[in-house]
């Protein structure tokens, strides 16, 4: 399988060891996590064409993409500090 652009590992790359930290720690990061990594996951098929949906959905797709990754940024700019 082919390597998914914005994982979070790859959208917050100093912060491995907060993320782990979250993983294990609190069970609401990683619900988030998860949801980001299924529309993630879902979007880079549509980009990748093996899925081809109409543009106004993959941009709704997208648009919660980001919702998700500013709340876990939020939770990892906290953890961090």
């Amino acid at each position: 399988m082919s390597h998914t652009p914005h994982e979070l590992a790859d959208e917050f790359p100093n912060d491995h060891a907060v993320l782990h930290e979250l993983k294990l720690h609190n069970a609401h990061f990683v619900t988030l996590a998860e949801r980001y990594h299924e529309l993630n996951g879902e979007i880079h098929r549509i980009e990748v064409e093996i899925e081809t949906p109409s543009d106004e959905y993959t941009e709704t797709l997208k648009k919660k993409r980001l919702a998700l990754l500013d709340e876990i940024s939020g939770m990892v700019a906290k953890a961090r500090g």
